[in-house]
């Protein structure tokens, strides 16, 4: 595996990938940590959404304390 491939994407998997993608071409692996990047990206860009969302439930006066508390 190309190091810098290998590092990519371990570095997005949180952990050492399977032995079975040895044998992927160094463009593949790189694909798949881009892939797995942007739906990190993705989720969080959603849970922050619906965080939002949900803080509209709490009285106005309440919400700068709330969200201080939540996203510290």
């Amino acid at each position: 595996m190309s190091n810098e491939a290998l590092e990519k994407l371990t570095t997005e998997l949180g952990a050492a990938p399977p032995q079975s993608f040895a044998g992927l071409p160094p463009e593949r692996l790189a694909s798949l940590a881009d892939a797995l990047r942007r739906e990190r990206e993705s989720r969080a860009s959603g849970l922050n959404q619906a965080a939002e969302e949900a803080l509209k439930l709490v009285p106005a006066l309440a919400r700068g304390p709330v969200r201080r508390i939540l996203f510290r």
